[in-house]
This record gives structure tokens, C-alpha cells and sequence, in this order.
């Protein structure tokens, strides 16, 4: 390779692993933000809601930056096949990371409308899936940063431990409603909170497909109901 390939090399290989390291830095704040929405919601906490709401425009602009520099590489680059997957596994897993913080704000704004009502149930469940979910997305990204497609696949099995807290949290409230139904808004809150949980561990499974193709160059669904689109 001539001297001048080889900068042109390192320099590609230093910029793909900045936009690595923001879609971990990325997924590090989203982590966070899930972990403080149920917070918030399990001490109705509107101050600590309203904060996730704020800091998910943050999560945004790191989406936007993110795409508009890998469109550049894209486009300026002429990335061999291996980077391509690796530059469209990440931009992929910018856009699930971005959805995913928009449900820690839907968490958060029904903190919100939530603070002044008494609970119906002590928080033990809601709170327990997000830990899971959270859980995986940590590890998510190390297999991401690692490319390490076995980890990827044992983070994608989870997600049936989060499904089985979601028909759980789903059972409990139906009956709240059908023994109070004075309580149906707040009931229903509730269940659209773990619902968000669960789809957020949907956008996990589908990072970890996306670890799979950047890795192996295959493309491999590990869960048939994850979120695609």
C-alpha cells in the first residue's frame, strides 16, 4: 500500500472509530434516560420527568450528527464492504437508540401526568423490566463495540424475559380495571409504560442483528417480533 493509501487508510479508520464511539456514548445517555423515566415515575418525580424529556432532544442532535457523518463517509469514502456494514450497522442502531429514548420520554410524560395520583400497585415490575432492558442494552453495545455476534445472540434471548414481565404487568392491571374502574386511565398508563418497555427491548434485539450482519455480513432475525422500521 503507498504512503498515501496508508493515510488515507488511517484517517477513514480513525473516523469510523469516533462514530463508534458516539454511538456508544449514545447509547450509554439512552441507558441512562430509561433507567430515570421509571424512576421518576416510581417516586412521581415531575422535576426528574421533565429533565428525560429535555435531555432527549440531546439524544436527537447525537442522531443527527451521527447520520450526517456517516453519510459523509458514505459519500466521500469509497468504504470497502467491511466498513460498509460497519458505517450502516451503526447508523441503523443511531435510529433504534433514537427510538428508544423517545419511549423513555413517553415514560416520562406519563410521570407527569401520574405525580399526583396514588399508585395503584407498588412499582415492582415496571421497574424490574426496565432494569432488564436496560441491562441488554449494555450489553448490546459491548457486543457492538466488540463485534462480537455469540454476545449479540444471548442479548436478543432476553428479550422473552421482557416479554413474559409485559403479559405479567398486562394480567395485573387488567384486573385493577375490572375491580376499579374509576382507575382505568391510570391503569391504562401503566400498561402503555410497560408496553414501552418492551418495545425498547425490541429496538435491543434489533441492535443485536445488527452486531450479527456488521460481524459476519449475514443478516439474521433473532426475534420475529422485534421492531423493523
Amino acid at each position: 500500500m503507498l504512503t498515501g493509501d496508508r493515510h488515507i487508510r488511517a484517517a477513514f479508520d480513525q473516523e469510523l472509530h469516533r462514530v463508534e464511539d458516539d454511538v456508544l456514548r449514545m447509547g450509554s445517555l439512552v441507558g441512562e434516560l430509561l433507567h430515570r423515566a421509571v424512576e421518576a415515575l416510581k417516586n412521581q418525580d415531575s422535576g426528574a420527568a421533565a429533565a428525560v424529556t429535555e435531555a432527549d432532544a440531546q439524544v436527537d442532535q447525537m442522531h443527527v450528527e451521527i447520520e450526517q457523518r456517516i453519510i459523509t463517509l458514505m459519500a466521500t469514502q469509497q468504504p470497502m464492504a467491511g466498513d460498509l456494514r460497519a458505517l450502516t450497522a451503526a447508523l441503523a442502531i443511531a435510529i433504534d437508540l433514537e427510538r428508544m429514548a423517545d419511549h423513555a420520554d413517553g415514560i416520562a410524560r406519563t410521570a407527569r401526568r401520574l405525580r399526583d395520583s396514588t399508585l395503584l400497585r407498588p412499582m415492582v415490575d415496571i421497574p424490574y423490566m426496565a432494569h432488564v432492558v436496560r441491562g441488554m442494552l449494555h450489553d448490546v453495545l459491548e457486543a457492538f463495540a466488540r463485534r462480537d455476534p455469540v454476545l449479540a445472540e444471548a442479548v436478543a434471548a432476553k428479550d422473552e424475559t421482557v416479554d413474559a414481565l409485559h403479559h405479567q404487568v398486562f394480567r395485573v392491571l387488567l384486573t385493577y380495571m375490572a375491580e376499579s374502574p374509576r382507575r382505568l386511565s391510570e391503569a391504562l398508563d401503566l400498561i402503555m409504560v410497560a408496553m414501552r418497555l418492551e418495545r425498547a427491548a425490541d429496538h435491543v434485539t434489533n441492535i443485536a442483528e445488527r452486531v450479527v450482519f456488521m460481524a459476519t455480513g449475514r443478516m439474521k432475525v433473532l426475534n420475529g417480533e422485534g421492531v423493523h422500521g
